[in-house]
């Protein structure tokens, strides 16, 4: 098992922070097992903020993965239906127990130089 980083927007953040949002989505199912989401707040804070363990991954079609998520989404049904637009498949992370970082930590001090687009793997 591995952690990944991913970028999330801070109205997101915000939600997985107070339980609203305990799902997060991807197009693409990483290679690696992942059990651990840390998570990079994207601009105007742009630090990594916390992590939050991951339960399980749900790999279905949106329809389905809507269905199963959608109470604890933490996004509008027309958001999710524009991010999966033409797809077949969608991820969704089940997210388990969430760490807000008592002092957020810049991308350097994780040997980053830069946010990632997707996500990149961490050690």
């Amino acid at each position: 098992m591995c952690r990944m980083l991913l970028s999330i927007n801070p109205e997101y953040v915000d939600r997985i922070f107070n339980g609203s949002k305990r799902f997060e989505f991807r197009k693409t199912k990483n290679r690696k097992e992942v059990d651990t989401i840390v998570i990079y707040e994207t601009a105007p804070v742009m630090k990594v903020v916390g992590e939050a363990q991951v339960q399980c991954i749900l790999l279905d079609t949106p329809n389905a993965i809507w269905d199963k998520t959608s109470s604890h989404s933490g996004i509008s049904k027309d958001f999710f239906d524009s991010y999966f637009k033409g797809r077949d498949c969608a991820v969704a992370y089940k997210l388990g127990e969430v760490t807000k970082y008592e002092c957020p930590v810049s991308l350097l001090d994780l040997g980053i130089r830069s946010a990632p687009q997707s996500f990149i793997y961490l050690s």
